[in-house]
């Protein structure tokens, strides 16, 4: 029997309420992760002060053009961050066999076992985004319309559909590799390059982080349209597409491996 949005919507607040009650009975480690989070990208920030100290510009991007794209890299992440950190735990549970019992309840699979876990210090790093985003917006002198905002919404959510994508692939990837911690492990560090400019990378590079690994639309591409919007390529207006095409076959995958789950563990 199939199931609508809103009965999907309703379950996961419900398990949201919960998940986060039993988060906040450790407040000490929530305030300490979150304050953790924070931190790190404070030192984000630093460095790119520290590093434009002695540059005034990377490849034709100044200071602010460059952390409007740190900024964007940070919301766009904040979703993969709090709404899928339980791919982390995918292969514990595959290889133990206690991943079956998420095979036995009426709903679907994947959202049974993804709405499990919210990480709430994430959203730390959505207000810092937030406010470099808006910060570097203010500098750079960009128009605040109704379009540009609309423009924000749909760029920032497709953009996230990438790193999602990236992530449900290469944490499928247990339900056939043992060592699937260092595949999952390897393309998660690849999100530290989402904040730079494509054009700094040689032409393989450019080609590998928009074909293979495309993180150049986690903020590159879908920056220029409001960045650049007088010279805004093909890709960049092609990254609502790019972005749910890889999110459909990244669940496709996820998927195929967890029906194929037989419980024995690896």
């Amino acid at each position: 029997m199939k199931r609508g949005l809103g009965f999907y919507l309703r379950i996961y607040a419900k398990i949201l309420v919960q998940d986060i009650k039993s988060k906040m009975s450790y407040r000490a480690d929530f305030i300490i992760s979150t304050l953790g989070m924070i931190c790190t990208n404070i030192a984000g920030f630093v460095s790119f002060w520290i590093l434009f100290q002695n540059f005034p510009s990377v490849d034709g991007w100044g200071y602010y053009e460059m952390l409007f794209l740190y900024g964007f890299s940070l919301v766009s992440l904040t979703p993969v961050q709090c709404l899928f950190d339980n791919n982390w735990s995918l292969r514990m549970y595959v290889y133990s066999g206690d991943f079956i019992k998420y095979c036995f309840r009426p709903i679907n699979l994947f959202f049974y076992y993804q709405s499990e876990v919210f990480d709430i210090k994430g959203l730390g790093q959505l207000a810092f985004g937030i406010g470099t985003l808006v910060y570097a917006w203010a500098k750079l002198g960009l128009p605040v319309t109704v379009l540009m905002i609309l423009k924000m919404v749909v760029f920032l959510t497709t953009a996230s559909l990438i790193m999602i994508a990236l992530q449900n692939a290469a944490a499928a990837t247990c339900f056939w590799i043992q060592n699937s911690f260092y595949v999952l492990d390897f393309v998660f560090r690849f999100k530290d390059y989402a904040k730079y400019p494509i054009t700094i990378f040689s032409p393989v590079f450019r080609f590998v982080f928009t074909f293979l690994m495309p993180i150049a639309f986690i903020a590159y591409y879908p920056s220029l349209v409001i960045l650049r919007p007088d010279a805004v390529p093909l890709l960049s207006w092609l990254s609502p597409v790019v972005g749910l095409a890889f999110f459909f076959v990244s669940y496709k995958i996820w998927m195929y491996g967890a029906l194929k789950y037989s419980g024995t563990g690896s």
